[in-house]
């Protein structure tokens, strides 16, 4: 039986299915997302949840595949749409819900401009990004102007998993949802270092849904590429620091398997709390709850950063009387002795890679 509990959390990873969204699934002909059912969504049906959950605030977002359905035009109205019906619901429960913008991806020039209007008109609290669009993962040149005006901003970016291309040719019979939406997330936030994008604009905050998908497991592989060219130039301070810079959220992800490697790598200051509602129904959404509160790796007071104090270092106006929100944590760096370190071995990596490459 799920107890109720005083409205507390935070929750970053919180869906919404505008009607203009659910319109344009029906005329693309597609009924499911990554292999799920595209669910029922209303604002009732969310604050009823949120109500019996202890979630006092939901940051709403767009799931994949985003709003390109083939037309750029047809994308750019549709993120408008949605970005106006988050906007309503937002001025209509200002406690309850923020939203993160949808933007027309791939097209760098219209994302810039409704990413302006969202943030600067809308109020929304920042940007939904999906690992991949038309096969382009983030950290392609081509979104550069796109990162230049987030990165000028400050602005909070959430990374939701799409499913590529080349996942859709695989002759896997499961649900994309399952696997490759976890690859989806890693090969994002490995190109957002390994291309520099992480280092170039160092002012945008980046949220990675499902914990990161394979990161956690996988970073001390990727650090492998502080021996090589294309991380020496690209990530400068060490591809460890630029993954400890990202927050990552708990959606679908609660095992105790998963948050003890990402209390180790990144600890719980970087974690927050994220539901995956409604494609994680009421019973799914309980039952993650309960297994984060069970964990033996975070203490009680751990456990409270993750589902609130964290959150406020990104969104410090859902902070309560009497409440201080916390600043946000300067980014780790290699400090400068290891910056000597690594330009000293450039020429050492250089010969390597000459070597490797013949």
């Amino acid at each position: 039986m799920i107890t109720t509990t005083f409205p507390h959390r935070i929750d970053v990873h919180h869906h919404v299915i505008p009607p203009a969204f659910s319109k344009a699934m029906e005329d693309s002909g597609q009924v499911l997302v990554a292999g799920a059912p595209l669910p029922k969504w209303s604002v009732q049906r969310s604050l009823r949840l949120m109500d019996l959950q202890g979630i006092q605030t939901a940051v709403l977002s767009l799931s994949a595949p985003g709003v390109y359905f083939g037309s750029e035009l047809a994308a750019i109205y549709l993120a408008r749409a949605c970005n106006d019906f988050c906007a309503d619901v937002a001025r209509r429960w200002p406690e309850r819900f923020g939203f993160f913008a949808v933007l027309p991806m791939p097209f760098t020039g219209p994302a810039c401009a409704e990413a302006v209007r969202a943030l600067d008109i809308l109020g929304a609290d920042g940007v939904v990004l999906l690992g991949s669009t038309d096969g382009r993962f983030l950290g392609d040149s081509h979104f550069d102007e796109l990162m230049a005006e987030l990165d000028r901003r400050g602005s909070t970016v959430f990374v939701h998993p799409n499913l590529h291309t080349t996942s859709r040719q695989l002759s896997l019979d499961m649900p994309g949802f399952l696997v490759e939406f976890l690859c989806d997330t890693t090969r994002a936030a490995t190109n957002l270092i390994l291309s520099g994008t992480m280092e170039r604009y160092s002012r945008i905050r980046w949220i990675l849904a499902h914990a990161g998908g394979f990161l956690p497991y996988i970073a001390w592989r990727l650090s492998l590429a502080n021996m090589m060219s294309v991380g020496n130039d690209k990530a400068p301070h060490g591809v460890l620091t630029y993954i400890r810079r990202f927050w990552f959220d708990t959606a679908l992800s609660p095992s105790p398997y998963a948050m003890a490697a990402l209390n180790e790598l990144v600890g719980p200051s970087k974690i927050l709390f994220g539901s995956d509602f409604p494609f994680a129904p009421e019973p799914v959404t309980g039952l993650q709850i309960r297994q984060m509160d069970s964990l033996g790796c975070f203490d009680a007071a751990q456990k409270m950063t993750i589902d609130r104090t964290n959150a406020l270092a990104l969104f410090p106006k859902w902070a309560v009387r009497g409440e201080l929100p916390h600043d946000l944590p300067p980014h780790s760096s290699a400090g400068w002795a290891t910056l000597i370190k690594r330009l000293a071995i450039k020429p050492v990596i250089a010969l390597a890679d000459s070597v490797r490459n013949r």
